[in-house]
């Protein structure tokens, strides 16, 4: 195998969370051999510090890997500046990168499949990401892995020659699109992509993955994604910034290496389908929506008492 991709590991203020992120990654095939970077980002505020300080001494405590380099921010800078100062930083050294965020359970294959998915598609210029993750589809036959339009954030990998693609400024993104690509880059309006965009604009979000999508989807990139998800998020439990505790996007992380690439670099139209179908029906029924609302209220009343 070619020299392999460094791993871009971005923490903050969950200890607990970063232990199992590591723990997963140090069992992976390829872990020995892989540089691994923790870009550790300061606190916001002082009530934030401890677990701050908490979560740097597990990076300093972190081994099992071929090096591992603690980039320790003096000031805050949010995710979205700290992943694309980080990915930025190591894309250009080593022409690629495997990125991971201190919430992401690992199969013992996951680096295996980035780094083999690297080496094979280095040269396709239209492949500009490789997703691990991936929902829990009802169609049992789709293939091994398949090309798709939309870029997942949890657990994933890039080339420089594709980073270089990526643009921040979102009226430039905006700009580019008409009612027909945003139909398109919404899956036909079954997810809220374009509304994230519109928020962004708006000040409500501050995503770096949603221009990073919209990059590859205004370039008519594509994305690998694999089946069955080599990432398990277990971010939804209310403890990060970015997310509320709901189970829709719980999965069971693939035991075994994948052994089929696609040849033909082309969206995958069963694998669309399998998607659509799952985003359009993952909320449930009316009642069980109605159930979801009132347990979340209730976990976030008994979590501020």
């Amino acid at each position: 195998m070619q020299k392999l991709a460094p791993i871009a590991l971005f923490v903050y203020n969950r200890p607990d969370h970063t232990r199992r992120t590591i723990s997963h990654l140090q069992k992976n095939v390829l872990a020995d051999e892989s540089r691994l970077y923790i870009f550790c980002d300061a606190a916001k505020s002082e009530a934030d510090r401890a677990k701050v300080d908490e979560v740097r001494q597990v990076a300093k405590e972190t081994t099992g890997f071929k090096s591992v380099k603690l980039i320790l921010r003096d000031n805050n800078l949010g995710l979205a500046e700290s992943i694309i100062s980080g990915v930025t930083q190591l894309v250009y050294e080593y022409g690629k990168v495997i990125v991971f965020e201190d919430d992401l359970l690992s199969s013992p294959y996951t680096l295996q499949y980035f780094n083999e998915a690297l080496a094979r598609y280095q040269n396709q210029k239209k492949v500009m990401h490789i997703g691990a993750y991936m929902y829990n589809l009802e169609d049992k036959d789709l293939p091994e892995l398949f090309f798709y339009r939309a870029a997942t954030s949890w657990g994933w990998a890039t080339w420089a020659h594709a980073w270089d693609n990526f643009e921040p400024d979102i009226d430039k993104l905006i700009a580019q699109f008409d009612p027909l690509k945003i139909l398109k880059f919404s899956i036909e309006g079954k997810m809220n992509f374009w509304k994230q965009m519109q928020n962004f604009k708006a000040g409500k979000n501050n995503s770096w993955a949603i221009r990073w999508y919209a990059s590859i989807f205004l370039k008519g990139g594509l994305t690998l994604n694999p089946s069955k998800s080599f990432i398990q998020n277990i971010g939804h439990d209310g403890s990060g910034v970015h997310s509320n505790n709901e189970n829709i996007y719980q999965v069971q992380i693939a035991r075994q290496p994948v052994k089929n690439f696609p040849a033909e670099i082309t969206e995958n139209h069963q694998a669309y389908q399998a998607i659509k179908y799952f985003l359009n029906n993952r909320k449930g029924n009316l009642v069980q929506r109605g159930v979801r609302f009132v347990k979340q209220l209730r976990e976030k009343y008994i979590s501020k008492k």
